[in-house]
């Protein structure tokens, strides 16, 4: 019973992943691929989807977390710990040094989500092979 909810959760979290995926890519592409910039409504319409849709997803999380048994919960929870300590420390890092113009150049915001990306597969694989 527990793997079959887990299987039922892990699904729907892959196809509301997906669709907060092809949401954000409609919000920025959309723009100069499917209709003049300048009609804002449709951008904003977009983006109020996808946070919509991205809503719907951080429930699939959540349930999907719920669904896990003890340990495979407590290694994801401190993998996600991990990459949230990351994810402030080294982005108000840079924002400080950015501030007091210490940084050469600027860093494309999409660096953080990678870094952050990069983060928790290591600390969920370093959970698995604590917990073996």
């Amino acid at each position: 019973m527990q793997a079959q909810n887990e299987i039922k959760a892990s699904a729907r979290l892959v196809l509301w992943t997906f669709a907060w995926a092809g949401t954000l890519a409609l919000a920025k592409f959309g723009p100069q691929l499917l209709w003049d910039p300048s009609q804002r409504v449709a951008s904003w319409a977009t983006v109020a989807v996808n946070l919509a849709v991205g809503v719907g997803w951080i429930v699939a999380f959540t349930r999907f977390l719920r669904a896990l048994d003890e340990l495979q919960r407590k290694i994801m929870q401190n993998a996600l710990a991990v990459t949230l300590g990351v994810g402030w420390v080294v982005g108000f890092s840079y924002v400080v040094a950015n501030a007091a113009d210490l940084v050469a150049r600027d860093v494309e915001i999409a660096a953080l989500p990678a870094l952050m990306g990069i983060v928790f597969v290591i600390a969920f694989v370093v959970g698995k092979i604590r917990y073996r």
